[in-house]
């Protein structure tokens, strides 16, 4: 069996909320809006169908409720999401034998609620945030008390990138242009955010935290040089912060955290060299087999057409390839997916 534990889909009473609320949202809900998999549950299924020992774990997409929701309206629409999907998976489970609850820190106390309601009371597998809330990183002591919340649930967080075209490349712009924001930045805005929770301590601090990271972690394996050996020797370039004293302070070596404390998926969009990397950064057990269906070329079924063929044509053993495609995330949310 075969569980993508990272694909996007839109349940139908939020999707008509979010054309009263969110409007003609521009850049990324545009690309929403064009993939008919992304909110219509018979095209959705009917992909499902398309490969066999197949199923899929949904998640909310893009853009982030705060985005384009008012602070009052947040939580409201996130229990839309997930009461959509509690209903949903319920409805079909042999489909979707598992959903992401998702959740918002531009109210932390909400998210926090929300978290606790979607786990305790609906079954969610975990909850989805994203790598920065409104320009916020994720170490912002606000954000604290949702960490110490998962790590006493003991439920995973699913880490999606969040950047848009108003993040531009150069000091000199204003925005982001050919769409280099999504191409090259989702990649480092996840690695950077990664990046955040380590050297903040927050890992540290609350150390059964369990974190899926979106893309195989986006640039981080090809840069294991330079946050190994690279990062043993911070501190080198920096004259007004004394960030050797706190790597000492550290439990770990920070390349170290990189690989024990964060789980990765295979999403990278059918890129063979980019998954003999990630398989080849992090230990076979933080690999979780995912798609990020339907945002491929023909909306829905390349990216686990593609995924599924490297991973099956990758010299491994059965009992590695079992633990990537549904064991590795049964033991992170202790739910059995698999009849």
């Amino acid at each position: 069996m075969r569980i993508d534990a990272y694909t996007h889909f839109i349940p139908k009473k939020f999707a008509d909320k979010m054309l009263e609320v969110a409007g003609e949202h521009k850049d990324i809900g545009k690309r929403m809006r064009g993939v008919p998999a992304v909110y219509d549950l018979d095209v959705r299924m009917k992909i499902v169908d398309m490969f066999p020992d197949y199923a899929q774990i949904l998640s909310y997409p893009m853009p982030p409720i705060e985005d384009f929701a008012k602070p009052a309206e947040i939580e409201d629409l996130c229990r839309l999401i997930n009461d959509g999907f509690a209903e949903l998976t319920a409805k079909h489970r042999d489909h979707f034998p598992g959903w992401v609850a998702q959740v918002s820190l531009a109210t932390p106390d909400a998210g926090v609620r929300e978290a606790e309601r979607a786990v305790k009371e609906l079954g969610a597998l975990g909850v989805q945030i994203y790598t920065n809330i409104n320009g916020r990183p994720l170490d912002r002591p606000e954000f604290e008390q949702f960490f110490a919340a998962m790590n006493k649930l003991g439920k995973p967080i699913w880490i999606h990138p969040a950047r848009g075209a108003n993040m531009p490349d150069y000091l000199a712009e204003k925005k982001s242009l050919y769409e280099i924001w999504w191409a090259l930045g989702w990649s480092y805005e996840t690695s950077a955010a990664m990046s955040r929770l380590v050297f903040s301590k927050t890992l540290d601090k609350y150390p059964d935290l369990k974190l899926i990271v979106h893309h195989f972690g986006g640039i981080v394996p090809i840069l294991e040089g330079r946050i190994g050996p690279g990062w043993d020797q911070i501190g080198a370039r920096t004259t007004d912060e004394d960030y050797q004293a706190l790597k000492k302070s550290l439990k770990k070596r920070p390349l170290d955290y990189f690989k024990q404390n964060f789980h990765a998926d295979t999403a990278v969009f059918g890129a063979r060299a980019a998954t003999v990397c990630g398989l080849d950064f992090y230990p076979i057990d933080k690999v979780v087999f995912a798609s990020d269906c339907p945002f491929d070329p023909e909306k829905g079924t390349g990216y686990i057409r593609e995924t599924l063929k490297i991973l099956d044509g990758l010299p491994m053993s059965k009992a590695d390839r079992d633990k990537i495609y549904y064991q590795n995330l049964e033991a992170l949310t202790g739910v059995k997916l698999v009849k």
